[in-house]
């Protein structure tokens, strides 16, 4: 251990020593590393990550979870909308802890670490103090701090340059949405989802060590991890043996089934459209309504939230706000304003410069917005054509 990190230890137990006097491990202690497997909501579809401490002589079996939250903070759910929802190391027993991935036949496995009896000591002293209710709490982040990265950063914290984590990476590398997209199904709402709601800024490659903001590679980067020259994990062990697979959708719930739907609809209404020389009204309300409301969102997650990963989001290209403002025309039955065939002319343009953001990989997007893209294309054409044609008409 460096001198920087004895320092910083000794200043931990200087401001608490009161404490620190209790936090003494037998020599029979052993710490270790817990990781989840997936389960089927989204917001655990990635896993989970924890330390586990034991000492049979003082009847501990603790488990440190830096993944949880308080349903009761005031205004939660405007906190966790805005990235403003502290996240807070919490403390329980294993057979608590483990409770909820039995009920969820999620599989947990184990990897004691080979740590000595001051290491030990030092790794629990941390915790300890971590876990007092002026410092549990911090700011979470998908990305670069949550319940995985913090394995890694406490024990680089605790065991400074003695800890080497090794590469075992092959040549592929990965950006952070291919990691993300990794844990998802294809074709799933929960894909789309986090492809409609993720900026560019995921879409850069991620260095080998980052890829632990996921559990399972924290799992995987702890087998290539060596401590003094040799391996830091002593053993691994399976806690629960549950094979839960992430199974597919029905097609016919899936986004690209209905996407696909909407698009045949489009097209049929439209060819209606231009025979009979008319204009669907209530068409054109819902995509224009969609596609507004969806940019709102993407500008509320960009400019008005702390979230990282949501910035330079360039869905919002297509996912035009401003349809918004359209709609309100069309519910009004006012006669179509002037400038509606710039407006229109614009949307292609937009839809067009999506695709080649998307083909020079500036950002990538879901798969499914293709049939998306080709929807709006259609229509915004046949209104641009119909609005033309009644500029003619009146002039």
């Amino acid at each position: 251990m460096t001198t920087k990190h004895s320092i910083f230890l000794i200043v931990l137990l200087f401001l608490f020593p009161a404490h620190s006097q209790e936090l003494i491990l037998s020599d029979k202690a052993v710490v270790s590393v817990l990781t989840c497997g997936p389960g089927t909501d989204l917001y655990s579809k990635f896993g989970h990550t924890s330390f586990r401490v034991q000492d049979s002589e003082q009847g501990i079996d603790w488990i440190y979870n830096y993944g949880t939250f308080d349903f009761n903070t005031p205004n939660f759910y405007s906190k966790f909308a805005r990235g403003k929802l502290l996240y807070s190391l919490s403390k329980q027993r294993l057979e608590n802890f483990l409770y909820t991935y039995e009920l969820e036949n999620r599989w947990v496995k184990e990897q004691l670490l080979t740590l000595s009896a001051k290491e030990k000591n030092e790794l629990f002293t941390f915790l300890e103090i971590n876990y007092l209710p002026e410092n549990r709490k911090y700011k979470y982040d998908f990305l670069y701090d949550n319940c995985s990265t913090k394995i890694p950063d406490i024990l680089k914290e605790i065991l400074g340059k003695d800890l080497q984590f090794e590469s075992y990476q092959d040549t592929t590398s990965f950006t952070f949405r291919d990691l993300i997209q990794q844990n998802l199904i294809g074709n799933s709402w929960s894909s789309f989802g986090i492809d409609l709601a993720l900026g560019a800024v995921i879409d850069k490659k991620a260095e080998p060590l980052q890829y632990m903001f996921l559990p399972n590679y924290v799992l995987r980067q702890l087998e290539h991890t060596k401590l003094h020259g040799e391996p830091l994990v002593q053993r691994e062990r399976t806690i629960l043996d549950y094979n839960k697979q992430n199974r597919g959708n029905f097609f016919t719930t899936s986004p690209l089934f209905w996407f696909g739907l909407l698009c045949l609809f489009t097209v049929s209404i439209t060819y209606i459209d231009i025979r009979n020389k008319v204009r669907s009204k209530v068409l054109d309300v819902v995509l224009f309504s969609v596609t507004g409301i969806a940019g709102c969102i993407i500008f509320f997650l960009w400019f008005l939230t702390d979230h990282h990963a949501t910035e330079i989001n360039l869905n919002i290209l297509w996912a035009f706000p401003f349809n918004l403002v359209l709609v309100y025309y069309l519910l009004r039955n006012s006669k179509t304003p002037v400038w509606v065939s710039t407006y229109l002319l614009g949307l292609l343009i937009l839809l067009g410069i999506t695709l080649l953001i998307w083909v020079f990989k500036i950002q990538i997007f879901s798969p499914i917005l293709a049939v998306i893209l080709a929807t709006l294309a259609i229509r915004y054409s046949f209104l641009l054509y119909r609005a033309k044609k009644l500029e003619t008409t009146t002039l």
